[in-house]
């Protein structure tokens, strides 16, 4: 599910630009949610919530204007698209700072917002989220989803795939902690390990069980802030799909 957002004060723009993305995506077939907001500090307060993929926000808003939103959005995402709505161009250089995906001009033709909302779908396609490990062989690149744990053995750490087959890296476990957090889905249960949430079977409060049937203890004192986290995340995973 593509989530959508259009943030504009002009209630007549707003519900405008709401119809044509309807329409686009009727005729693409891609399965899209739009979400509408007539001011930047009622959006934020609903972007705080559950994630949004592209967002169309028009720059002159009273309150909030388009701009102070983007910069609010940036603080904490830096992967959402952003698409300026404008009737003056001057601003399109400032869209620069906030790295935002385009603007459009109002009032803007049905295929121009096609071709920016196309060319923000094709780059949301990409390649899921992925770290490169230090191997033997040089570095390589796990893919995120595809990890069901990470364990330290000795003086390497071996990233176990949801394929059966693992991956031998060259470093500490320590340093994967710092980068694979708790936002991302990871959770270091013990000394010696790190599971992936998204990849848990069920668990008790002495182990883990991954969906490919692989045993991670949990060590005294984590059962319960491990219980936490996980529905914790599994709860806000739902919310998001599900807003």
């Amino acid at each position: 599910m593509i989530k959508i957002a259009v943030c504009d004060d002009n209630l007549l723009c707003l519900n405008q630009t709401k119809q044509s993305i309807d329409k686009w995506a009727q005729e693409k077939n891609l399965p899209v949610t739009v979400f509408s907001f007539d001011n930047g500090d009622v959006f934020l307060d609903r972007y705080r919530i559950g994630k949004i993929d592209i967002v169309l926000m028009d720059i002159m808003m009273p309150i909030l204007d388009g701009m102070e939103t983007a910069r609010e959005i940036r603080k904490n995402d830096s992967a959402v698209k952003i698409i300026f709505l404008t009737s003056s161009p001057e601003f399109a250089v400032e869209s620069y700072d906030v790295k935002a995906s385009g603007y459009l001009l109002k009032p803007f033709k049905y295929d121009k917002l096609c071709n920016v909302l196309n060319d923000c779908v094709q780059s949301l396609r990409k390649e899921p989220d992925n770290i490169a490990v230090r191997t033997v062989l040089g570095y390589q690149k796990i893919y995120l989803n595809n990890i069901e744990c990470i364990e330290a053995q000795n003086k390497k750490v071996v990233f176990t795939l949801n394929d059966g087959s693992s991956r031998e890296a060259l470093d500490t476990i320590s340093n994967y902690a710092e980068t694979l957090t708790l936002e991302k889905g990871f959770f270091k249960c013990h000394r010696s390990y790190i599971v992936y949430m998204p990849n848990v079977d069920h668990f008790n409060s002495l182990e883990i069980k991954t969906k490919s049937g692989i045993s991670v203890p949990i060590a005294r004192g984590y059962s319960k802030t491990f219980k936490e986290a996980y529905f914790a995340y599994i709860f806000k995973k739902e919310g998001d799909e599900n807003a």
